[in-house]
């Protein structure tokens, strides 16, 4: 059997999306916010498929000629982020957190832990993993403040743990003069937090914000965020692959609820530097960004003339983002323009990807 699955993706509406650039991918007028397009099959939004059913429904009524052998669950989610606005500063938990959290019913969404890399498609600023203790806290310290200087002392005696316990159970009465004290500063270093300040005047995460690393993705970039990492994303468009999972845990800069004692339980506090993920050129012309998580592969495909062969077997999902691309598995063909995506399931044989564009390839290490 060769099938090639024509996908129709759901949009997520969040409040940090932009106005235009999912709707100006896929060709649609734009109804507001729109900040994340999923392609895959979590329960939440999964994509369509031409006959009115769902990805998941096609998995659930028949896993292993869509997965592969020994699988029930799509490893991976394909997204493109619209970043107009800040997420929350968040966390993910590992595989052993994840199950323990589910076991235990401690709010987790799955029993899957949440990997994520993401691929700057323009120029992307994100907060991933902390600084070195002793840098943020000269940061803190020459930024002027008693409540600043406070946190500055807290991370040269206690260190980061303690400095995040300390600012995630800030008195309410007092966040907004802590929050003002990073508005007024003047410090060269403090240009991304002075912009959280405005939006969030009476959140803690606008100073957590400062001990982290800020980090800025030019086009073709690419940033691995392992689970336990302390991350958020600031502005920029891109795509992301993560684990199939929803399980977030937040830090600060969000109206929703911080889980201090769930946030120290599995956040790694270690300073660490980010994770630039370097292309590695595949003998078939794919470019693969490879990482250690088992749950997803992201490759880059630019053909150009010559036919990019995909020997390994799927599942895979193929999004094409610019140009026209023929897609052949078999005796199945479909042609993608920008905005097109469709899914390899695991039985099919060798795909033939031809034409002249720009497409990524969702799928699992092998």
């Amino acid at each position: 059997m060769s099938e090639l699955l024509r996908l129709d993706n759901p949009i997520r509406t969040y409040d940090w999306g932009s106005h235009t650039v999912l709707a100006e991918l896929l060709g649609r007028p734009a109804t507001g916010p729109q900040a994340e397009l999923w392609i895959g099959a979590h329960p939440t939004a999964p994509s369509r498929l031409p006959d009115g059913s769902s990805l998941l429904d096609r998995i659930t009524d028949a896993p292993e000629p869509v997965l592969g052998p020994g699988r029930d669950r799509l490893p991976f989610l394909l997204k493109v982020l619209a970043v107009e606005r800040p997420l929350s500063i968040q966390v993910h938990p590992d595989e052993d957190q994840a199950r323990d959290g589910w076991a235990a019913q401690r709010g987790y969404q799955d029993a899957w832990p949440k990997p994520e890399l993401i691929y700057a498609l323009t120029r992307f600023e994100a907060l991933c993993g902390f600084a070195a203790p002793e840098h943020s806290a000269a940061v803190l310290a020459s930024a002027g403040g008693e409540r600043l200087e406070h946190i500055a002392d807290m991370l040269t005696s206690g260190g980061l743990r303690t400095a995040v316990a300390a600012l995630t159970t800030w008195p309410e009465h007092d966040r907004p003069a802590l929050v003002a004290e990073v508005a007024a500063s003047t410090t060269a270093d403090l240009v991304w937090p002075r912009r959280l300040a405005e939006q969030y005047p009476t959140d803690p995460g606008v100073v957590i914000a400062i001990l982290m690393n800020h980090v800025i993705l030019s086009p073709g970039q690419a940033l691995f965020a392992r689970p336990r990492t302390l991350h958020a994303y600031l502005c920029g468009t891109g795509v992301e692959i993560m684990a199939n999972s929803d399980n977030v845990v937040r830090g600060g800069l969000t109206t929703k609820p911080v889980d201090v004692a769930e946030l120290q339980a599995i956040t790694d506090f270690t300073p660490s530097l980010p994770e630039l993920v370097t292309p590695v050129p595949l003998a078939n012309g794919e470019a693969s960004f490879p990482t250690p998580t088992p749950h997803f592969h992201l490759t880059r495909l630019q053909p150009s003339g010559s036919p990019i062969e995909i020997t390994a077997p799927g599942p895979s999902a193929l999004l094409c983002l610019d140009g026209d691309l023929t897609i052949t598995r078999g005796t199945a063909t479909e042609q993608l323009r920008r905005g097109d995506s469709v899914f390899l399931p695991h039985a099919g044989g060798q795909t033939s990807v031809t034409g002249h564009g720009l497409a990524f390839r969702a799928s699992l290490p092998h």
